[in-house]
């Protein structure tokens, strides 16, 4: 009787093995199988840096004048294919002069801008176009995004200078250039379209 019970316990001691093999055998074969999906899951990460492709980038315009500067942050669109004034810009509609956040004027100097005095401080600036006529809007609101316009928060709208760009312009640009005197011309131009506006610097309103 001892002898069949231990001839018993060897038979199931056998078996448990086995079991276990073949259990061990079966991970390994699914974890085989299992692999290639993660490996194939691989191209739809995050492309590495330096390669991916930012639709509308911030830039910056930027002019110095006695040691203070005056600039503007925006986001740059492009075309791409598509019909910009009177289309995806809509004529007599607020525009946010770029993309994304609203884009942010940061003068150090006081400005008069066509006939308005625009304080040293920070402002978003926004465009009101039309098919013969555009506004430059400064808004007293900053760092926000580029739909939340509060129209109660104008500071001015005041006339901008339209014309056509001697040649189509991809992506939308603004530009501050140094022109007569103590006077910026701040300019935009997207498509076929420049709008200009000079900003004079107010002698003596620096902060």
């Amino acid at each position: 009787m001892p002898r069949t019970r231990h001839t018993f316990l060897i038979a199931i001691t056998l078996t448990t093995a086995a079991a276990a093999n073949a259990c061990g055998r079966g991970e390994d074969a699914a974890a085989e199988k299992a692999a290639p999906a993660a490996v194939a899951a691989e191209p739809s990460a995050s492309p590495a840096p330096g390669t991916q492709q930012i639709p509308s980038p911030r830039d910056t315009a930027q002019v110095t004048f006695a040691d203070r500067r005056i600039l503007v942050d925006y986001g740059r669109p492009s075309m791409r294919g598509r019909a910009i004034m009177g289309g995806l810009v809509p004529y007599g509609q607020v525009w946010r002069a770029g993309a994304n956040e609203a884009t942010q004027l940061v003068t150090q100097h006081d400005l008069r801008i066509g006939g308005t005095e625009v304080p040293a401080g920070t402002y978003s600036l926004w465009a009101l176009p039309g098919e013969r006529e555009w506004r430059l809007i400064v808004n007293k609101q900053f760092g926000h995004w580029g739909t939340n316009y509060d129209p109660a928060q104008d500071l001015a709208r005041i006339p901008m200078r339209v014309e056509r760009t001697p040649a189509p312009v991809e992506q939308f640009t603004i530009t501050l250039t140094p022109a007569a005197g103590t006077t910026v011309s701040l300019a935009m131009e997207w498509e076929n379209t420049r709008a200009s506006i000079p900003l004079e610097i107010v002698r003596g309103g620096t902060r």
